[in-house]
């Protein structure tokens, strides 16, 4: 079995089963950011202004939102099958576990609590002191350069790049695939995705079953319960 320090994961279509935690507060107020998802897939917008123009959406539908109407939004979300039971197993190996997403922070930082990784990084929105938002915050996460947190994970551990593995659902993740690292596309989120997991050559998993990265990260099978 090879090495293994760090397995970096996306959470939206990977950890848990939805496409996106920006669309399910779309499909809560019933909006559409189609146009502007295809500028931001084509670069010509940034996650900034991506994510004031879905914000603005929101709030011209509703003018006060609340953060706690936020997290209903995700009322009935599950798990991704296998997610638990895989990052418990990394973390009994003493592999560290880490998110990165450009989801929603208040919807992943539930989700690392409990899954308990040992760190997290996603978009936040900023609250006024009765607790509506206002806005978005500055994006902490570059949906098309994640690898900038995935090499500050790696450079305040001393993980040797060789070592980490990466998983995503989307082209964008494939950002996180930092220079020597190790990448799996996982449950892809469109055909476009698809497309360019096969264009750069990477392992591809369709089953939503998290399990299945196991294979191909350790060549061996998923450890069964005795």
């Amino acid at each position: 079995m090879s090495e293994v320090e760090a397995v970096v994961f996306d959470c939206d279509g990977v950890l848990v089963d939805i496409t996106s935690s920006w669309q399910q507060i779309h499909n809560y107020f019933g909006t559409n950011n189609k146009e502007n998802l295809a500028k931001f897939l084509e670069k010509e917008i940034t996650d900034d202004e991506f994510m004031e123009l879905d914000v603005k959406l929101w709030l011209d539908i509703q003018e006060k939102i609340h953060m706690d109407e936020i997290m209903r939004c995700f009322s009935g979300v599950k798990l991704m099958k296998g997610a638990r039971e895989v990052i418990t197993e990394l973390k009994k190996r003493g592999i560290y576990v880490a998110i990165v997403s450009s989801g929603v922070a208040r919807f992943i930082g539930s989700i690392a609590h409990i899954l308990k990784v040992d760190d997290w990084a996603a978009n936040d929105f900023a609250w006024d002191e009765e607790g509506y938002l206002s806005g978005p915050k500055t994006a902490m996460v570059d949906s098309h350069d994640k690898g900038a947190m995935v090499d500050k994970l790696l450079r305040i551990n001393g993980f040797r790049a060789s070592k980490i593995w990466t998983v995503g659902d989307s082209g964008t993740d494939l950002s996180m695939q930092i220079p020597d690292s190790n990448f799996i596309g996982f449950n892809p989120a469109r055909e476009r995705s698809m497309n360019e997991f096969t264009k750069a050559n990477v392992p591809v998993i369709i089953e939503k079953d998290l399990t299945k990265i196991w294979n191909i990260i350790f060549s061996e099978d998923f450890p069964k319960d005795d």
